[in-house]
Protein backbone atom coordinates (compact mmCIF):
# COMPACT_ATOMS: atom_id res chain seq x y z
CA UNK A 1 0.00 0.00 0.00
CA UNK A 2 0.90 3.58 -1.36
CA UNK A 3 2.05 5.81 2.15
CA UNK A 4 -0.84 7.49 3.77
CA UNK A 5 -1.31 11.15 4.05
CA UNK A 6 -3.46 13.45 6.20
CA UNK A 7 -5.47 14.04 2.31
CA UNK A 8 -6.02 11.00 1.88
CA UNK A 9 -6.75 9.75 5.19
CA UNK A 10 -9.54 12.26 5.92
CA UNK A 11 -12.06 11.69 3.31
CA UNK A 12 -11.80 7.82 4.09
CA UNK A 13 -11.99 8.07 7.79
CA UNK A 14 -15.14 10.03 7.28
CA UNK A 15 -16.54 8.24 5.25
CA UNK A 16 -16.17 4.98 7.46
CA UNK A 17 -16.87 6.93 10.31
CA UNK A 18 -20.06 7.88 8.51
CA UNK A 19 -21.07 4.13 7.96
CA UNK A 20 -20.30 3.57 11.37
CA UNK A 21 -22.88 5.57 13.50
CA UNK A 22 -25.47 5.39 10.99
CA UNK A 23 -26.14 2.29 14.02
CA UNK A 24 -27.47 5.64 16.21
CA UNK A 25 -29.97 6.42 13.92
CA UNK A 26 -31.44 3.06 14.12
CA UNK A 27 -31.48 3.64 17.72
CA UNK A 28 -33.26 6.66 17.87
CA UNK A 29 -36.58 4.66 16.08
CA UNK A 30 -36.63 3.52 19.53
CA UNK A 31 -37.92 7.23 20.82
CA UNK A 32 -40.84 6.26 18.71
CA UNK A 33 -41.68 3.84 20.34
CA UNK A 34 -44.22 3.55 23.47
CA UNK A 35 -42.86 2.37 26.50
CA UNK A 36 -43.14 -1.63 26.95
CA UNK A 37 -45.12 -1.84 23.72
CA UNK A 38 -45.23 -5.40 22.81
CA UNK A 39 -46.03 -5.29 19.40
CA UNK A 40 -43.60 -3.02 18.57
CA UNK A 41 -40.88 -4.98 20.60
CA UNK A 42 -42.06 -8.41 18.32
CA UNK A 43 -41.67 -6.43 15.42
CA UNK A 44 -38.47 -5.11 15.89
CA UNK A 45 -36.63 -7.98 16.98
CA UNK A 46 -38.18 -9.94 14.04
CA UNK A 47 -36.70 -7.18 11.90
CA UNK A 48 -33.29 -7.60 13.04
CA UNK A 49 -33.56 -11.30 12.88
CA UNK A 50 -34.49 -10.78 9.08
CA UNK A 51 -31.51 -8.42 8.83
CA UNK A 52 -29.16 -10.26 10.57
CA UNK A 53 -30.35 -13.49 8.70
CA UNK A 54 -30.62 -11.93 5.20
CA UNK A 55 -26.97 -9.78 5.21
CA UNK A 56 -25.44 -13.10 6.95
CA UNK A 57 -26.61 -15.51 4.16
CA UNK A 58 -26.66 -13.21 1.20
CA UNK A 59 -23.66 -10.70 1.74
CA UNK A 60 -21.15 -11.36 4.82
CA UNK A 61 -20.48 -14.94 3.64
CA UNK A 62 -20.83 -14.57 0.11
CA UNK A 63 -17.73 -12.36 0.56
CA UNK A 64 -16.02 -14.88 3.03
CA UNK A 65 -16.08 -17.77 0.11
CA UNK A 66 -15.05 -15.14 -2.40
CA UNK A 67 -12.41 -14.30 -0.47
CA UNK A 68 -11.07 -17.60 0.32
CA UNK A 69 -11.59 -18.12 -3.83
CA UNK A 70 -9.16 -15.89 -4.33
CA UNK A 71 -6.62 -18.21 -2.87
CA UNK A 72 -7.78 -21.99 -3.23
CA UNK A 73 -10.07 -21.41 -6.09
CA UNK A 74 -14.09 -21.74 -6.21
CA UNK A 75 -15.05 -25.07 -4.59
CA UNK A 76 -12.30 -25.30 -1.83
CA UNK A 77 -13.31 -21.49 -1.24
CA UNK A 78 -16.70 -21.92 -0.72
CA UNK A 79 -16.20 -24.77 1.65
CA UNK A 80 -13.86 -23.03 3.61
CA UNK A 81 -16.22 -20.12 3.42
CA UNK A 82 -18.31 -22.27 5.12
CA UNK A 83 -16.25 -24.24 7.80
CA UNK A 84 -15.25 -20.42 9.16
CA UNK A 85 -19.44 -20.41 9.08
CA UNK A 86 -20.05 -23.33 11.19
CA UNK A 87 -17.08 -22.86 13.22
CA UNK A 88 -18.45 -18.85 14.18
CA UNK A 89 -21.69 -20.81 15.43
CA UNK A 90 -19.78 -23.81 17.10
CA UNK A 91 -18.15 -20.83 19.44
CA UNK A 92 -21.42 -18.82 19.98
CA UNK A 93 -23.09 -22.16 20.81
CA UNK A 94 -19.82 -22.82 23.56
CA UNK A 95 -20.31 -19.66 24.74
CA UNK A 96 -23.79 -19.94 25.11
CA UNK A 97 -23.48 -22.92 27.16
CA UNK A 98 -20.91 -21.46 30.11
CA UNK A 99 -23.25 -19.07 30.42
CA UNK A 100 -25.22 -19.87 34.06
CA UNK A 101 -28.82 -20.96 32.74
CA UNK A 102 -30.32 -18.24 35.07
CA UNK A 103 -29.15 -15.50 33.10
CA UNK A 104 -29.10 -17.22 30.00
CA UNK A 105 -32.92 -16.24 28.45
CA UNK A 106 -32.70 -19.07 25.72
CA UNK A 107 -32.22 -21.46 28.60
CA UNK A 108 -35.04 -19.74 30.87
CA UNK A 109 -37.69 -20.72 28.30
CA UNK A 110 -37.00 -24.67 28.82
CA UNK A 111 -37.78 -23.86 32.48
CA UNK A 112 -41.73 -22.92 31.41
CA UNK A 113 -43.09 -19.63 32.25
CA UNK A 114 -42.90 -20.09 35.69
CA UNK A 115 -39.40 -19.55 35.54
CA UNK A 116 -40.22 -15.79 33.99
CA UNK A 117 -43.57 -15.16 35.73
CA UNK A 118 -43.56 -11.66 35.88
CA UNK A 119 -43.49 -8.91 33.20
CA UNK A 120 -40.29 -7.38 34.57
CA UNK A 121 -38.45 -10.75 34.44
CA UNK A 122 -39.33 -11.26 30.55
CA UNK A 123 -38.02 -8.12 30.00
CA UNK A 124 -34.62 -8.53 31.66
CA UNK A 125 -33.85 -11.34 29.74
CA UNK A 126 -33.76 -8.46 26.26
CA UNK A 127 -30.31 -7.05 28.50
CA UNK A 128 -28.27 -10.56 27.20
CA UNK A 129 -30.22 -10.38 23.26
CA UNK A 130 -29.28 -6.72 22.94
CA UNK A 131 -25.54 -7.15 24.40
CA UNK A 132 -24.47 -10.25 22.44
CA UNK A 133 -26.14 -8.02 19.12
CA UNK A 134 -23.69 -5.64 20.15
CA UNK A 135 -20.88 -8.11 20.33
CA UNK A 136 -21.70 -10.04 17.20
CA UNK A 137 -22.20 -6.40 15.39
CA UNK A 138 -19.16 -5.45 16.86
CA UNK A 139 -17.06 -8.12 15.64
CA UNK A 140 -18.60 -7.46 12.20
CA UNK A 141 -18.06 -3.83 11.76
CA UNK A 142 -14.65 -4.14 12.94
CA UNK A 143 -13.19 -5.68 9.32
CA UNK A 144 -15.74 -3.94 7.90
CA UNK A 145 -14.79 -0.91 9.09
CA UNK A 146 -11.35 -1.60 7.79
CA UNK A 147 -12.50 -2.73 4.54
CA UNK A 148 -14.23 0.19 3.80
CA UNK A 149 -11.51 2.21 5.20
CA UNK A 150 -9.39 1.06 2.48
CA UNK A 151 -11.69 0.63 -0.06
CA UNK A 152 -11.83 4.78 0.17
CA UNK A 153 -7.99 5.40 0.21
CA UNK A 154 -8.12 3.40 -3.50
CA UNK A 155 -10.95 4.87 -5.26
CA UNK A 156 -13.24 7.31 -3.26
CA UNK A 157 -16.10 7.19 -5.46
CA UNK A 158 -16.31 3.11 -4.80
CA UNK A 159 -15.60 4.24 -0.98
CA UNK A 160 -18.44 6.06 -0.99
CA UNK A 161 -21.07 4.00 -2.23
CA UNK A 162 -19.90 1.16 0.02
CA UNK A 163 -19.91 3.56 2.84
CA UNK A 164 -23.89 4.47 2.00
CA UNK A 165 -24.54 0.72 1.54
CA UNK A 166 -23.21 -0.09 5.11
CA UNK A 167 -24.89 3.08 6.60
CA UNK A 168 -27.94 1.54 5.54
CA UNK A 169 -26.96 -1.59 6.98
CA UNK A 170 -26.37 -0.27 10.04
CA UNK A 171 -29.47 1.68 10.81
CA UNK A 172 -31.41 -1.39 11.60
CA UNK A 173 -28.37 -3.12 13.28
CA UNK A 174 -28.08 0.01 15.75
CA UNK A 175 -32.03 -0.96 16.26
CA UNK A 176 -31.32 -4.36 16.30
CA UNK A 177 -29.13 -3.06 19.58
CA UNK A 178 -30.51 -0.50 20.91
CA UNK A 179 -34.29 -2.11 20.84
CA UNK A 180 -34.22 -5.07 23.35
CA UNK A 181 -31.57 -3.33 25.66
CA UNK A 182 -33.95 -0.25 25.87
CA UNK A 183 -37.23 -2.94 26.59
CA UNK A 184 -34.94 -4.56 29.52
CA UNK A 185 -33.89 -0.99 30.86
CA UNK A 186 -36.41 1.49 30.31
CA UNK A 187 -33.14 3.62 29.72
CA UNK A 188 -32.72 5.03 26.47
CA UNK A 189 -29.54 6.89 27.15
CA UNK A 190 -27.98 3.47 27.88
CA UNK A 191 -29.79 1.78 24.35
CA UNK A 192 -28.24 4.60 22.47
CA UNK A 193 -24.78 4.04 24.01
CA UNK A 194 -25.04 0.77 23.30
CA UNK A 195 -25.58 1.57 19.47
CA UNK A 196 -22.94 4.25 19.14
CA UNK A 197 -20.37 1.69 20.78
CA UNK A 198 -21.29 -0.67 18.58
CA UNK A 199 -21.06 1.64 15.71
CA UNK A 200 -17.67 2.99 16.64
CA UNK A 201 -15.73 -0.09 16.58
CA UNK A 202 -16.22 0.82 12.33
CA UNK A 203 -13.94 3.44 12.20
CA UNK A 204 -11.62 1.96 15.15
CA UNK A 205 -11.33 -1.23 12.73
CA UNK A 206 -10.50 1.06 9.90
CA UNK A 207 -7.73 3.31 12.07
CA UNK A 208 -6.53 -0.18 13.61
CA UNK A 209 -7.16 -2.26 10.33
CA UNK A 210 -4.43 -0.02 8.44
CA UNK A 211 -1.84 0.86 11.29
CA UNK A 212 -1.47 -2.83 13.06
CA UNK A 213 -2.97 -5.16 10.58
CA UNK A 214 -2.36 -3.67 6.78
CA UNK A 215 0.66 -5.85 6.35
CA UNK A 216 -0.99 -9.26 7.46
CA UNK A 217 -5.21 -8.52 6.58
CA UNK A 218 -5.18 -9.77 2.95
CA UNK A 219 -8.16 -12.00 1.30
CA UNK A 220 -7.37 -14.98 3.63
CA UNK A 221 -7.97 -13.13 6.79
CA UNK A 222 -11.14 -11.28 5.72
CA UNK A 223 -12.55 -14.30 4.77
CA UNK A 224 -12.08 -16.32 7.79
CA UNK A 225 -13.04 -13.10 9.93
CA UNK A 226 -16.46 -12.84 7.68
CA UNK A 227 -17.08 -16.48 7.75
CA UNK A 228 -16.99 -16.66 11.61
CA UNK A 229 -19.21 -13.41 12.05
CA UNK A 230 -21.90 -15.02 9.50
CA UNK A 231 -22.00 -17.34 11.86
CA UNK A 232 -22.65 -15.41 14.83
CA UNK A 233 -25.28 -13.68 14.01
CA UNK A 234 -26.81 -16.48 12.39
CA UNK A 235 -27.11 -18.25 16.13
CA UNK A 236 -28.24 -15.06 17.50
CA UNK A 237 -30.87 -14.72 15.28
CA UNK A 238 -31.91 -17.83 15.61
CA UNK A 239 -31.50 -18.75 18.96
CA UNK A 240 -32.13 -15.80 20.46
CA UNK A 241 -34.35 -13.11 18.48
CA UNK A 242 -36.48 -14.69 17.03
CA UNK A 243 -38.12 -16.90 20.10
CA UNK A 244 -38.21 -13.31 21.52
CA UNK A 245 -40.20 -11.46 18.42
CA UNK A 246 -42.45 -14.37 18.90
CA UNK A 247 -42.66 -14.48 22.66
CA UNK A 248 -43.56 -10.67 23.00
CA UNK A 249 -45.91 -10.78 20.13
CA UNK A 250 -47.16 -14.29 17.96
CA UNK A 251 -46.15 -15.71 14.94
CA UNK A 252 -47.75 -13.05 12.62
CA UNK A 253 -45.78 -10.23 13.57
CA UNK A 254 -42.51 -12.22 14.24
CA UNK A 255 -42.85 -13.55 11.01
CA UNK A 256 -43.97 -10.11 9.02
CA UNK A 257 -40.90 -8.12 10.80
CA UNK A 258 -38.78 -11.00 10.12
CA UNK A 259 -40.47 -10.54 6.29
CA UNK A 260 -39.58 -6.49 6.17
CA UNK A 261 -35.85 -7.04 7.58
CA UNK A 262 -35.28 -8.73 4.71
CA UNK A 263 -36.65 -7.11 2.23
CA UNK A 264 -35.18 -3.61 3.61
CA UNK A 265 -31.73 -5.17 3.23
CA UNK A 266 -32.28 -6.74 -0.38
CA UNK A 267 -33.73 -3.52 -1.34
CA UNK A 268 -30.14 -1.68 0.22
CA UNK A 269 -28.35 -4.20 -1.52
CA UNK A 270 -29.82 -3.59 -5.31
CA UNK A 271 -29.86 0.14 -5.07
CA UNK A 272 -26.32 0.13 -4.25
CA UNK A 273 -25.00 -2.06 -6.76
CA UNK A 274 -23.38 0.32 -8.70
Amino acid sequence: METLTLEGFLPAFFLTLFAGLSTVLGSFLIFFSKEKNTKFLSIGLGFSAGVMIYISFVEILTESQSAFAHYYGTLPGETLGLAAFFIGIGVTFIIDQIIPDKVNPHHALEYGEDHISTVNAQFSLLSRVGLFTAIAISIHNFPEGFATFVMALEDRNTGMAIAFAIAIHNIPEGLAVALPIYYATNSKKRAFFFALASGLTEPLGAVLGYMVLAPLMGDLTLGISFGIVAGIMIYISFDELLPSSRRYGNDHTALGGVVAGMFVMALSLVLFQI
